[in-house]
Protein backbone atom coordinates (compact mmCIF):
# COMPACT_ATOMS: atom_id res chain seq x y z
CA UNK A 1 0.00 0.00 0.00
CA UNK A 2 1.33 3.41 -0.98
CA UNK A 3 0.82 6.26 1.69
CA UNK A 4 1.25 9.68 0.56
CA UNK A 5 1.59 13.27 2.30
CA UNK A 6 2.74 16.57 1.45
CA UNK A 7 3.45 20.12 3.28
CA UNK A 8 3.77 23.48 1.71
CA UNK A 9 5.14 26.38 3.71
CA UNK A 10 4.35 30.26 1.57
CA UNK A 11 6.46 33.22 2.58
CA UNK A 12 4.91 36.52 2.22
CA UNK A 13 5.88 40.51 3.76
CA UNK A 14 2.89 41.43 6.32
CA UNK A 15 1.93 45.24 6.29
CA UNK A 16 3.98 47.16 8.72
CA UNK A 17 7.05 44.29 8.83
CA UNK A 18 9.74 46.59 7.56
CA UNK A 19 11.82 48.77 9.51
CA UNK A 20 14.14 51.42 10.00
CA UNK A 21 15.47 52.92 6.44
CA UNK A 22 14.95 49.91 4.32
CA UNK A 23 10.68 50.78 4.95
CA UNK A 24 10.82 53.66 2.74
CA UNK A 25 10.13 52.31 -0.45
CA UNK A 26 7.34 50.60 1.14
CA UNK A 27 6.20 53.90 2.59
CA UNK A 28 6.72 55.59 -0.96
CA UNK A 29 4.48 53.08 -3.15
CA UNK A 30 8.27 51.78 -4.79
CA UNK A 31 8.05 48.16 -3.13
CA UNK A 32 5.09 46.92 -1.77
CA UNK A 33 3.79 44.47 1.27
CA UNK A 34 1.68 40.94 0.68
CA UNK A 35 -1.77 40.79 1.19
CA UNK A 36 -2.27 37.65 3.80
CA UNK A 37 -2.01 34.21 1.61
CA UNK A 38 -5.54 32.57 1.31
CA UNK A 39 -6.46 30.41 4.29
CA UNK A 40 -6.56 27.11 1.85
CA UNK A 41 -3.83 26.79 -0.74
CA UNK A 42 -4.86 25.61 -4.13
CA UNK A 43 -2.34 26.20 -7.04
CA UNK A 44 1.04 27.65 -5.61
CA UNK A 45 1.79 28.39 -9.54
CA UNK A 46 -0.95 30.83 -9.91
CA UNK A 47 -0.03 32.78 -6.66
CA UNK A 48 3.35 32.72 -7.85
CA UNK A 49 2.38 34.66 -11.30
CA UNK A 50 0.42 37.51 -8.94
CA UNK A 51 3.59 37.97 -7.20
CA UNK A 52 1.79 37.17 -3.86
CA UNK A 53 4.39 35.47 -1.79
CA UNK A 54 8.09 35.89 -1.19
CA UNK A 55 9.00 31.81 -1.43
CA UNK A 56 7.19 29.03 -0.89
CA UNK A 57 8.78 25.70 -0.07
CA UNK A 58 6.49 22.01 -1.13
CA UNK A 59 7.79 18.91 0.12
CA UNK A 60 5.96 15.60 -1.00
CA UNK A 61 6.89 12.46 0.80
CA UNK A 62 5.28 8.82 -0.15
CA UNK A 63 5.93 5.21 1.89
CA UNK A 64 5.18 1.41 0.65
CA UNK A 65 3.85 -0.44 3.31
CA UNK A 66 3.95 -4.20 2.92
CA UNK A 67 2.52 -6.37 6.44
CA UNK A 68 2.68 -3.11 8.56
CA UNK A 69 6.43 -2.76 7.48
CA UNK A 70 7.76 0.07 5.49
CA UNK A 71 9.18 -1.37 2.01
CA UNK A 72 10.18 1.71 0.67
CA UNK A 73 9.98 5.60 0.46
CA UNK A 74 10.48 8.54 -1.30
CA UNK A 75 9.87 12.58 -1.98
CA UNK A 76 10.05 15.20 -4.40
CA UNK A 77 10.06 19.06 -3.98
CA UNK A 78 10.17 22.22 -5.34
CA UNK A 79 11.19 26.28 -4.12
CA UNK A 80 9.26 28.57 -5.55
CA UNK A 81 10.38 32.36 -5.72
CA UNK A 82 8.31 35.67 -6.26
CA UNK A 83 9.40 38.55 -8.49
CA UNK A 84 10.26 41.45 -7.18
CA UNK A 85 7.81 44.00 -8.69
CA UNK A 86 8.76 48.31 -8.33
CA UNK A 87 7.26 51.07 -9.61
CA UNK A 88 9.38 53.76 -10.55
CA UNK A 89 8.00 56.42 -11.84
CA UNK A 90 5.41 55.42 -14.30
CA UNK A 91 7.18 52.57 -14.80
CA UNK A 92 7.26 49.29 -13.27
CA UNK A 93 10.21 47.35 -13.36
CA UNK A 94 10.72 43.18 -12.21
CA UNK A 95 13.22 41.60 -10.66
CA UNK A 96 13.43 37.75 -10.94
CA UNK A 97 14.79 36.31 -7.31
CA UNK A 98 17.90 33.86 -7.03
CA UNK A 99 16.92 30.77 -5.91
CA UNK A 100 19.02 28.50 -4.05
CA UNK A 101 19.42 24.63 -4.51
CA UNK A 102 17.19 22.70 -2.51
CA UNK A 103 18.98 20.95 0.65
CA UNK A 104 17.68 17.73 0.94
CA UNK A 105 19.11 15.48 3.64
CA UNK A 106 18.47 11.63 3.43
CA UNK A 107 15.31 10.68 4.87
CA UNK A 108 15.34 9.45 8.61
CA UNK A 109 13.62 5.60 9.10
CA UNK A 110 12.58 4.91 12.24
CA UNK A 111 10.31 2.03 13.66
CA UNK A 112 6.65 2.28 11.49
CA UNK A 113 7.67 6.02 10.07
CA UNK A 114 9.92 7.81 8.05
CA UNK A 115 11.27 11.83 8.14
CA UNK A 116 11.87 13.93 5.09
CA UNK A 117 12.97 17.34 5.50
CA UNK A 118 13.90 19.78 2.76
CA UNK A 119 15.06 23.50 2.92
CA UNK A 120 14.76 25.81 -0.31
CA UNK A 121 14.85 29.35 -0.20
CA UNK A 122 16.60 32.59 -2.09
CA UNK A 123 17.37 36.47 -1.96
CA UNK A 124 15.90 39.21 -4.04
CA UNK A 125 17.71 39.68 -7.57
CA UNK A 126 18.01 43.44 -6.36
CA UNK A 127 21.37 44.59 -4.66
CA UNK A 128 20.78 45.74 -0.36
CA UNK A 129 24.65 47.31 0.04
CA UNK A 130 24.13 47.61 3.96
CA UNK A 131 26.44 47.11 7.27
CA UNK A 132 26.08 43.47 8.55
CA UNK A 133 27.33 41.97 12.13
CA UNK A 134 30.30 40.00 11.60
CA UNK A 135 33.15 39.68 8.79
CA UNK A 136 33.08 41.17 6.00
CA UNK A 137 30.63 44.22 7.68
CA UNK A 138 28.97 45.05 4.27
CA UNK A 139 27.22 43.15 1.85
CA UNK A 140 26.14 44.15 -1.48
CA UNK A 141 23.21 41.13 -2.07
CA UNK A 142 20.31 41.04 -0.47
CA UNK A 143 19.66 38.94 2.52
CA UNK A 144 18.43 35.37 1.92
CA UNK A 145 15.12 33.85 2.77
CA UNK A 146 13.95 30.54 3.65
CA UNK A 147 11.85 27.65 5.30
CA UNK A 148 13.18 24.27 6.61
CA UNK A 149 10.47 21.68 6.28
CA UNK A 150 9.59 18.15 8.15
CA UNK A 151 7.51 15.50 6.82
CA UNK A 152 7.16 12.51 8.93
CA UNK A 153 4.29 9.37 7.13
CA UNK A 154 3.90 6.71 9.33
CA UNK A 155 2.70 3.35 8.20
CA UNK A 156 -0.50 2.89 9.87
CA UNK A 157 -1.25 6.04 7.63
CA UNK A 158 -0.72 9.29 9.90
CA UNK A 159 1.25 11.87 8.66
CA UNK A 160 2.60 15.80 10.27
CA UNK A 161 4.41 18.25 8.51
CA UNK A 162 5.62 21.26 9.86
CA UNK A 163 8.16 24.43 10.05
CA UNK A 164 11.22 23.56 12.10
CA UNK A 165 13.37 25.94 10.69
CA UNK A 166 13.48 29.34 8.96
CA UNK A 167 14.67 32.83 8.24
CA UNK A 168 14.07 35.82 11.21
CA UNK A 169 12.13 37.40 8.43
CA UNK A 170 9.39 37.77 6.82
CA UNK A 171 6.45 35.62 8.07
CA UNK A 172 5.90 31.92 7.34
CA UNK A 173 2.37 30.09 7.23
CA UNK A 174 2.45 26.12 6.79
CA UNK A 175 -0.35 24.25 5.09
CA UNK A 176 -0.98 20.40 5.30
CA UNK A 177 -1.96 18.30 2.81
CA UNK A 178 -4.98 19.30 2.24
CA UNK A 179 -3.83 22.81 1.56
CA UNK A 180 -5.49 23.71 4.74
CA UNK A 181 -3.77 26.66 6.97
CA UNK A 182 -2.25 24.85 10.31
CA UNK A 183 0.30 26.85 11.68
CA UNK A 184 2.43 30.09 11.59
CA UNK A 185 6.01 31.78 12.23
CA UNK A 186 5.34 33.49 15.56
CA UNK A 187 7.91 36.34 15.60
CA UNK A 188 9.58 38.18 12.91
CA UNK A 189 12.76 39.71 13.44
CA UNK A 190 13.54 42.73 10.77
CA UNK A 191 16.85 43.63 12.17
CA UNK A 192 18.45 40.49 12.58
CA UNK A 193 17.60 39.21 8.88
CA UNK A 194 18.55 42.34 7.67
CA UNK A 195 21.86 42.64 9.11
CA UNK A 196 22.78 38.33 9.33
CA UNK A 197 20.88 36.30 7.23
CA UNK A 198 23.85 35.62 4.91
CA UNK A 199 26.58 33.37 3.22
CA UNK A 200 27.59 30.95 6.90
CA UNK A 201 24.26 31.93 8.51
CA UNK A 202 21.49 30.13 6.42
CA UNK A 203 21.56 26.36 5.67
CA UNK A 204 23.40 26.46 2.77
CA UNK A 205 26.15 27.89 4.85
CA UNK A 206 25.57 25.50 7.45
CA UNK A 207 23.64 27.05 9.89
CA UNK A 208 19.43 26.95 10.62
CA UNK A 209 17.68 28.82 12.40
CA UNK A 210 14.92 27.54 14.66
CA UNK A 211 11.38 27.96 13.98
CA UNK A 212 8.82 29.55 16.53
CA UNK A 213 5.60 28.42 15.34
CA UNK A 214 2.07 29.12 16.49
CA UNK A 215 -1.36 27.86 15.91
CA UNK A 216 -3.73 29.62 13.42
CA UNK A 217 -6.47 31.64 14.76
CA UNK A 218 -9.96 31.16 13.47
CA UNK A 219 -11.09 32.37 10.31
CA UNK A 220 -13.10 35.26 12.11
CA UNK A 221 -10.30 36.78 13.62
CA UNK A 222 -8.52 36.74 10.58
CA UNK A 223 -11.56 38.23 8.82
CA UNK A 224 -11.63 41.45 11.73
CA UNK A 225 -7.57 41.63 11.45
CA UNK A 226 -7.67 42.52 7.36
CA UNK A 227 -10.47 44.85 8.44
CA UNK A 228 -8.71 46.33 11.04
CA UNK A 229 -5.91 47.03 8.79
CA UNK A 230 -8.16 48.81 6.31
CA UNK A 231 -9.10 51.75 8.58
CA UNK A 232 -8.06 54.68 7.73
CA UNK A 233 -7.59 56.24 10.97
CA UNK A 234 -3.61 55.77 12.75
CA UNK A 235 -4.65 53.00 15.17
CA UNK A 236 -2.53 53.59 18.42
CA UNK A 237 0.41 50.67 18.32
CA UNK A 238 1.81 49.14 21.05
CA UNK A 239 5.06 47.29 22.00
CA UNK A 240 6.35 44.55 24.49
CA UNK A 241 9.55 43.10 25.49
CA UNK A 242 9.66 39.36 26.62
CA UNK A 243 7.84 39.33 30.23
CA UNK A 244 5.72 42.45 29.66
CA UNK A 245 2.55 42.16 30.67
CA UNK A 246 -0.31 43.58 28.57
CA UNK A 247 -3.34 43.44 30.86
CA UNK A 248 -3.61 41.89 34.49
CA UNK A 249 -6.64 39.28 34.84
CA UNK A 250 -9.00 41.58 37.29
CA UNK A 251 -7.90 44.68 35.70
CA UNK A 252 -10.49 47.63 34.54
CA UNK A 253 -10.23 48.08 31.24
CA UNK A 254 -12.56 47.03 27.67
CA UNK A 255 -9.65 48.29 24.81
CA UNK A 256 -8.91 45.56 22.51
CA UNK A 257 -5.72 44.42 21.08
CA UNK A 258 -4.63 42.94 17.47
CA UNK A 259 -1.65 41.21 18.01
CA UNK A 260 0.73 41.93 14.76
CA UNK A 261 3.75 40.33 15.72
CA UNK A 262 4.99 37.97 18.36
CA UNK A 263 3.33 35.48 21.12
CA UNK A 264 1.16 36.02 24.26
CA UNK A 265 0.89 33.61 27.43
CA UNK A 266 -2.17 33.65 28.96
CA UNK A 267 -2.80 32.77 32.11
CA UNK A 268 -5.94 32.13 34.36
CA UNK A 269 -5.60 32.11 38.12
CA UNK A 270 -1.63 32.46 37.50
CA UNK A 271 -1.52 29.02 35.35
CA UNK A 272 -0.45 29.24 31.65
CA UNK A 273 -3.61 28.12 29.38
CA UNK A 274 -2.28 28.94 26.29
CA UNK A 275 -0.30 30.94 23.51
CA UNK A 276 -1.24 33.08 20.82
CA UNK A 277 0.53 34.49 18.13
CA UNK A 278 -0.13 36.55 15.19
CA UNK A 279 -3.57 37.35 13.87
CA UNK A 280 -4.96 37.00 17.35
CA UNK A 281 -8.08 39.52 18.56
CA UNK A 282 -7.11 39.93 22.39
CA UNK A 283 -9.89 41.16 25.08
CA UNK A 284 -12.86 40.63 23.62
CA UNK A 285 -14.44 38.91 26.91
CA UNK A 286 -14.22 42.19 28.82
CA UNK A 287 -15.75 44.12 26.09
CA UNK A 288 -18.29 42.07 25.66
CA UNK A 289 -19.25 41.24 29.30
CA UNK A 290 -18.78 44.89 30.71
CA UNK A 291 -16.66 43.17 33.58
CA UNK A 292 -12.73 42.79 34.59
CA UNK A 293 -10.38 41.09 32.32
CA UNK A 294 -10.49 37.52 32.53
CA UNK A 295 -6.66 36.73 31.97
CA UNK A 296 -3.23 37.80 32.37
CA UNK A 297 -1.46 38.53 28.87
CA UNK A 298 2.26 38.66 29.26
CA UNK A 299 4.52 38.88 26.17
CA UNK A 300 6.89 35.30 25.46
CA UNK A 301 9.02 37.08 22.59
CA UNK A 302 9.13 40.77 21.61
CA UNK A 303 5.22 41.57 20.31
CA UNK A 304 3.67 44.53 17.97
CA UNK A 305 -0.10 45.15 18.39
CA UNK A 306 -2.55 47.39 17.75
CA UNK A 307 -4.80 48.95 20.40
CA UNK A 308 -8.53 49.63 19.57
CA UNK A 309 -11.57 51.21 21.17
CA UNK A 310 -14.60 48.52 21.61
CA UNK A 311 -16.14 50.19 19.52
CA UNK A 312 -14.38 50.18 16.71
CA UNK A 313 -15.42 46.47 15.94
CA UNK A 314 -19.34 45.85 16.01
CA UNK A 315 -20.84 44.20 18.85
CA UNK A 316 -22.11 41.27 17.13
CA UNK A 317 -18.32 40.16 15.42
CA UNK A 318 -17.30 40.80 19.06
CA UNK A 319 -19.53 38.48 20.76
CA UNK A 320 -19.34 35.80 18.09
CA UNK A 321 -15.61 36.04 18.79
CA UNK A 322 -16.07 35.66 22.26
CA UNK A 323 -18.80 32.81 22.08
CA UNK A 324 -15.91 30.61 20.08
CA UNK A 325 -13.46 31.39 22.66
CA UNK A 326 -15.89 29.83 25.41
CA UNK A 327 -16.50 27.00 23.07
CA UNK A 328 -13.19 25.82 23.10
CA UNK A 329 -12.76 26.46 26.75
CA UNK A 330 -15.91 23.98 27.28
CA UNK A 331 -14.26 21.64 24.83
Amino acid sequence: MRIESAVTSVTWIPSEAVEGMPKLPFELGVAHYDEPPPDVLSDLGKLQEKDAFREANELRGWIEVENGRIVDHGSEGRGLLGVTRMRLGPARMAFPAVAFPLIQPEPEVGDGWVRFVQTAGGRMGLPAPRRVRGKPYFQLASASAWTTLELIIHADGRSQGSLVGASPFPRHWVYDDQGQLVEKSGTIDFEKWYRESYGENTPWGGEDTPAFVTAVETQLERELTESVMQLDAKLPRRRLAPGDTLVEQGAEGDNLFVLLDGVLQVEVDGATVAEVGPGAILGERAAVEGGPRTATLRAVTPCRLIELESEQISKYELTELARSRWREEEG
